[in-house]
């Protein structure tokens, strides 16, 4: 075999392949062995029929479609391991030559990796948030955990804001009441937003038994989007009460014996929360400022499929669980289809170029994984996913998804490394020490921006 490469642009080869007939001879022999398993030819038993008679009755064409069909990707296979490219995704395949007895000659056009540069990153600077929490993230931390504790007490009064109704709900559209426009007995905090528009205003000033009728936007069921009408009868007036700020409740609502203590773990509680965050904010930031500085082309078939897979697991995945169209989410996010086109492609660049920018530190690098970091990473990605670790690291096996793991946790690693190299400073001046970063922090930074779609190597 024979065979040559043409570089077409720096993501894009085309590879010409001219095979020897006699190199085909397996695969005739096998196109031949298959198709006597699938005809009949009277006089001879199944599977014994003899090469000329196929030729004669069903044509020589037909077997050597069959063999080449057969020898192609191993062909295929050999001339990519010879020019030394990384392929990604599926080749176009053009055969141009096929003598019976003496040639196969065919052209493959595949994308591939490019040859990327790794920048200098040692001068990258970059600024985050400062790590500080108030007195008043404290005050409402403690303030979120008091009202987890409140309880509710009927009272004999008008309803105002932050009580809780007990309502009867029935929805009307042109005079009709929807099949599934009734509901009794339902609990609702005023103020808390989580029903219709309109029904705050409604019920604020009714006793118990007092009712009110307004006009709303359904949200949902088999009328969404319509205005209907909407009768409300309050059944019963409940006040939240909220526990006193003390000792007692600290007792209540944590571990701790004093109010002191309880926030006093609020305030490390936060801080903590809020390091992390800083540590995900310079990985985010290092990593743009690396894709500015280096050159990385992008194949437009791959950049097609990626952008495909992404709007595909947006609108069959995300908001199908949600129970949401993608009409409806753009209405929701006050974007037209147009800007969510762009958004999603220029999405779709970053989370290639970063594959391929970190895919080559690694390389270069020389980063490995070892067991305890996969499993580290598969725990997550399990605990995240909602089954157990068990379940996801058979799913993953089953799929064939190893691989894709490995290649998140090695990613990581690359951008800590990058990270620890470059000059973090907060908003207030002050140096952020971030050389005992969590790689496995800076994975979960690396996968959000890559997305679920993973960037393919196909021999």
């Amino acid at each position: 075999m024979k065979s040559a490469v043409e570089t077409l642009n720096p993501t894009r080869v085309r590879l010409t392949v001219e095979v020897p007939f006699e190199e085909l001879k397996d695969s005739l022999d096998a196109a031949y062995k298959k198709i006597n398993q699938q005809v009949t030819v009277k006089g001879f038993r199944k599977g014994k029929i003899p090469a000329r008679v196929i030729d004669q009755r069903f044509g020589r064409g037909a077997v050597l479609e069959e063999a080449v069909n057969d020898a192609l990707p191993k062909f295929y296979t050999e001339a990519v391991n010879e020019a030394e490219v990384n392929p990604l995704g599926q080749p176009e395949v053009d055969i141009t030559e096929l003598k019976d007895g003496e040639l196969l000659a065919f052209t493959a056009e595949v994308d591939i990796r490019p040859a990327i540069e790794i920048p200098d990153f040692s001068g990258i600077e970059v600024e985050v948030d400062a790590v500080e929490v108030t007195d008043e993230d404290i005050e409402k931390s403690v303030e979120q955990l008091r009202e987890r504790f409140a309880s509710t007490n009927p009272v004999e009064r008008a309803a105002a804001e932050g009580d809780v109704v007990t309502i009867d709900l029935e929805a009307k559209v042109d005079g009709e009441v929807l099949p599934d426009g009734v509901a009794s007995d339902v609990s609702y905090t005023i103020g808390s937003g989580e029903l219709l528009d309109g029904i705050d205003e409604a019920v604020t000033g009714l006793e118990a038994g007092g009712e009110a009728t307004f006009t709303s936007q359904l949200k949902g069921g088999s009328a969404e989007g319509k205005d209907a009408e909407v009768t409300v009868k309050v059944t019963a007036v409940s006040a939240r009460e909220l526990p006193e700020l003390d000792d007692e409740f600290a007792q209540l609502a944590s571990e701790f014996d004093t109010l002191d203590e309880l926030k006093a773990d609020s305030r490390k509680r936060l801080e903590n929360m809020k390091q992390f965050d800083q540590a995900t904010q310079a990985q985010e930031r290092v990593l743009e400022k690396l894709l500015e500085l280096a050159e990385i082309p992008v194949p437009e078939k791959l950049l097609e499929d990626e952008v495909n897979t992404r709007k595909h697991n947006l609108e069959h995945h995300q908001l199908g669980q949600m129970g949401l169209s993608l009409e409806k989410y753009l209405e929701f996010q006050g974007k037209t289809v147009e800007e969510f086109e762009a958004e999603t492609k220029d999405q779709a660049v970053k989370g290639i170029k970063t594959q391929f920018i970190l895919d080559e530190l690694v390389n270069k690098e020389k980063l490995n994984v070892d067991q305890e970091e996969l499993t580290e990473h598969l725990m997550r990605r399990a605990a995240s996913s909602g089954m157990s670790p068990d379940q996801f690291a058979q799913a993953v096996v089953q799929g064939g998804q190893v691989p894709m793991l490995v290649g998140e946790v090695a990613r990581g690693k690359a951008l800590a490394l990058v990270v620890e190299a470059a000059k973090v400073v907060d908003t207030n001046g002050v140096e952020v020490d971030l050389s005992d970063e969590d790689e496995e922090q800076a994975a979960e930074t690396v996968e959000a921006v890559t997305g679920e779609a993973e960037v393919s190597e196909e021999k």
